[in-house]
């Protein structure tokens, strides 16, 4: 058994447990009430997990429906995810509720069933279940706070959010290639305090340049849920300055971000 794919998968598991509670409840209106992100509502945000949850299962388990999510991918590698969202969200609320739900256990259990040492292909670069897991965390935690948002609620923060930090760490050089920059040839120290009080730590303790503040503000830096200005982040270096106005977490397009809120 893989214990840390395990952990992930239970905070995996906790975290849309907390998305499923805001909307199980919702009539065909509330369904349809606008999220954050431009253009997009509970509906949209909900398919679009449930779509791509499915992806990691086609690619697990079918290489001819993988095959065909890719060329459908390179056809309209700009709008493709977009489409396919707003597709889905034709559907009734309840309808689109039970996708979801479905595939949620059904992911789990492809990802321990994987074989042992192998990489899923995928959209990107290949990704072993405990990455795969781990991207799937990243953006249930920011689809849940977008759906938090449009319903009126605040979640609560936990240390489940690492997994976060964790990746948001791990793609830095992604992030200056998405830019068309060379990314900096050292490594930062990042010390980061997490919900509980814990100091997380990445990097050697003798760097010249360092980030220091909140993990959960970083977490939501680097999926683009708030403005670096009103986060709680420090930031000692050139470099380590430039990465901030261009962190993410997530595959694609960069995107437009969220505007500071002055706060």
């Amino acid at each position: 058994m893989n214990a840390v794919l395990e952990q992930v998968l239970a905070d995996l598991g906790a975290e849309g447990d907390a998305l499923e509670a805001l909307v199980a409840d919702l009539d065909e209106a509330g369904w349809r009430q606008a999220v954050p992100a431009e253009g997009w509502d509970i509906a949209t945000t909900i398919v679009h997990l449930a779509w791509t949850d499915e992806c990691a299962i086609a690619a697990g388990t079918d290489k001819e429906a993988w095959d065909a999510l890719v060329l459908q991918g390179l056809n309209d590698p700009a709008g493709f995810v977009d489409a396919q969202a707003f597709e889905g969200a034709k559907a009734s609320g309840a309808e689109i509720f039970a996708r979801w739900t479905s595939g949620r256990p059904a992911l789990g259990t492809m990802l321990r069933d994987y074989p042992e040492g192998q990489k899923l292909p995928w959209f990107g670069p290949p990704m072993s279940p405990t990455s795969m897991a781990t991207a799937r965390f990243m953006e249930t935690w920011a689809h849940a706070l977008d759906v938090a948002d449009a319903v009126g609620v605040t979640l609560e923060p936990t240390d489940r959010v690492r997994h976060v930090a964790h990746l948001g760490v791990r793609t830095r050089n992604y992030a200056y290639s998405v830019h068309e920059l060379a990314p900096p040839t050292e490594e930062f120290r990042i010390d980061l305090v997490s919900p509980s009080g814990e100091q997380w730590t990445w990097g050697p303790e003798d760097a010249a340049q360092t980030l220091t503040g909140s993990a959960y503000d970083f977490c939501l830096l680097v999926t683009q849920r708030a403005h670096r200005d009103d986060l709680d982040l420090v930031a000692v270096g050139e470099d380590v300055d430039r990465w901030l106005d261009i962190a993410q977490a997530f595959a694609g397009p960069s995107g437009v971000g969220r505007v500071a809120t002055g706060g």
